[in-house]
């Protein structure tokens, strides 16, 4: 018996049938009765590269159906997938592939010659955004014979998914194929996932929340996705009638809200809205409910353990919160050195379960300093529970910004900012925006007064990608700083606090 996550998928699609598995602009691209094909051809093409079971597949490419059939073929080949953001750099892309150490690489065709120099001895294909490139050829010229779905053990990886650190050295997060299953079957409970629930895909696909949580709630459900390649009020708007569930990061309920379409009439037959990946606001939630009569369902998660926590199905949904932590999953909240405080006071959230991840890929050192003995993993976020284990998010420690449901940690911007040439110093914070829910702020020290705003942000351009980079540069004659020499970020986050407000 394998624990290929994909034979979960294979098991769901046979009951499901001829039902459309995804629908892009109203047409069907893909039914469940084909995806056992398509899979077999995509699987047999990455496997004709030489690539072997457990080699690492790295894939920058943009959101398509073609794109959904990469990362199910990889896991049915028993590769391990790697996805990457589509607006690193190729300067950022360096380290991921010298880290990754992949066998494949698959890349937008524009950029196959800049990340070719890169990549070693691995075989890099493209695919572009209309599901064309050398890959998609490779895959038209193997023959749909049938393919044996490769023997995967638990705790074999599915999936190494990058998340940024302090010091501004991304590590990979290992995630085995049990650690993907498990968290599944528990959000399909606890959601009270419908056989004919019809989900509003508007996430990315190389991110946890749009790769994990949705799509692969969709495949276990036999659910038909309405695919979109990225978020727009109005197409999102469009598409509600008829579906059920959509799944957003609190920027898109944001913009719902404003927008003079959202109505009861226009929700009327969907049934759940979930927001994950960064806070959600509560004027944001008491918006959303005013004009649908929807209360958002707020949940918790990180790329090391999937989804941690959730507010209920049945019963009350409290904004501020995140809910109970999901069944199998333990979690406190305790002080630095692991010791629980009583309920109610902060610290930061530790947890266990069978969703956590193996470790960060190469690095046993830092996946050791973030665990505690009795194997709870350090999360970094600043909590409170209460006396029925409701958890709510009360900061995040190592000052790390959410911008539009994206990690940011400021330590790699100050780093790029600190070798433009004029730039003394410069202190990285986050602060309040009203779409994006923080954006990114730098306090810059030049000597320079002839060093410009404009200036700096053209000089790290090509170093950072576009969501990382400031929204503003604030220039100052001197950091805050406290008695030990630390800067006081959050002496800067209070005095910019406004930076963005109306009016």
């Amino acid at each position: 018996m394998t624990a290929n996550i994909y034979a979960l998928f294979t098991e769901a699609a046979r009951q499901a049938g001829d039902k459309a598995f995804i629908v892009e602009r109203g047409a069907t691209r893909l039914r469940y009765d084909e995806l056992d094909a398509a899979t077999t051809r995509w699987a047999a093409a990455l496997l004709s590269t030489g690539a072997r079971t457990g080699d690492r597949i790295v894939v920058q490419v943009d959101k398509s159906v073609e794109n959904v059939l990469l990362y199910l073929a990889s896991l049915r080949a028993g590769l391990v997938y790697v996805p990457l953001n589509t607006a690193y750099t190729a300067a950022e892309l360096d380290y991921f592939i010298g880290d990754a150490e992949p066998a494949i690489i698959v890349c937008d065709p524009a950029k196959e010659r800049a990340i070719a120099a890169a990549g070693g001895d691995a075989t890099v294909l493209t695919l572009d955004a209309d599901g064309a490139g050398s890959l998609a050829a490779r895959v038209a010229a193997t023959a749909a014979d049938g393919f044996e779905t490769v023997t995967r053990a638990p705790d074999d990886l599915a999936a190494i998914l990058y998340t940024s650190g302090t010091t501004g050295v991304s590590k990979g997060a290992m995630l085995s194929h049990d650690n993907l299953a498990s968290n599944a079957r528990v959000l399909q409970d606890w959601w009270h996932w419908q056989p004919d629930d019809v989900l509003i895909h508007a996430l990315p696909i190389y991110h946890v929340h749009g790769l994990f949580v949705a799509l692969h709630l969709a495949l276990l459900g036999g659910s038909t996705i309405r695919f979109h390649r990225s978020f727009d009020a109005d197409a999102v708007l469009a598409d509600m009638s008829g579906a059920t569930v959509l799944m957003g990061v609190p920027t898109f309920y944001v913009r719902l809200a404003a927008h003079d379409g959202l109505t009861r009439e226009a929700s009327a037959t969907m049934r759940l809205f979930i927001s994950g990946s960064a806070p959600l606001l509560e004027n944001t939630f008491a918006a959303f409910e005013a004009k649908t009569g929807h209360l958002i369902l707020e949940r918790y998660g990180m790329t090391e353990a999937g989804m941690i926590t959730s507010n209920p199905y049945d019963g009350e949904r409290i904004p501020g919160t995140v809910g109970f932590p999901l069944p199998g999953v333990s979690a406190r909240v305790a002080d630095d050195r692991g010791a629980e405080v009583a309920r109610g006071e902060p610290g930061v959230l530790e947890i266990k379960g069978p969703n956590l991840f193996r470790g960060y890929w190469n690095k046993p050192e830092k996946t050791a300093e973030e665990m505690r003995p009795d194997g709870y993993f350090v999360t970094g976020d600043i909590a409170t529970m209460d006396a029925d284990g409701r958890v709510a998010i009360v900061g995040r420690a190592k000052d790390l910004i959410i911008a539009g449901g994206l990690n940011i940690y400021p330590k790699e911007i100050e780093l790029a900012l600190d070798g433009v040439p004029g730039v003394c110093e410069s202190a990285v914070i986050g602060v309040p925006h009203p779409d994006l829910g923080e954006a990114v702020v730098a306090m810059v020290v030049r000597d320079n007064d002839m060093l410009t705003e404009e200036a700096v942000l053209s000089a790290i351009a090509d170093r950072l990608a576009r969501f990382k980079q400031p929204r503003r540069i604030l220039f100052a004659d001197a950091l805050p700083r406290n008695a030990m020499g630390k800067v006081q970020k959050a002496r800067l986050r209070d005095d910019h606090a406004g930076l963005f407000q109306a009016g």
